[in-house]
């Protein structure tokens, strides 16, 4: 593994062992590709996972919004499929990456959408 990915993984641990999803306020878990970014919404007492979306971006060639739009957006449409679920409240679990750029776009998508975290 390369060194990046390894610090990645440490840091995604340390974060891990703080933050649980439980029924009542579960996580929501992010895994950042370059192409992609996957997004779960988990209940960790279970092991279960309640919902998921996943952001795919388009060709450079047919590329009509950025990764971070994109981001934006799913973030609001998942926050919908939570609400229509009957989840108000989650744990926000950025999976070791830092808090800016798709992550940070995800998360304030999610808030925009009424989740609250």
């Amino acid at each position: 593994m390369s060194d990046k990915r390894e610090n990645r993984i440490r840091r995604q641990k340390r974060v891990r062992a703080k933050v649980t999803g439980k029924d009542v306020v579960p996580r929501v878990s992010i895994f950042r590709s370059n192409r992609h970014i996957f997004v779960q919404i988990v209940d960790d007492s279970v092991g279960k996972t309640l919902l998921s979306s996943i952001v795919k971006s388009q060709k450079k060639s047919k590329l009509k919004e950025r990764k971070t739009e994109l981001a934006a957006k799913i973030g609001e449409m998942l926050a919908q499929k939570a609400k229509e679920a009957g989840i108000e409240k989650v744990v926000f679990d950025r999976g070791g990456y830092k808090y800016h750029g798709r992550v940070k776009a995800l998360a304030e998508g999610l808030r925009k959408g009424g989740l609250i975290f």
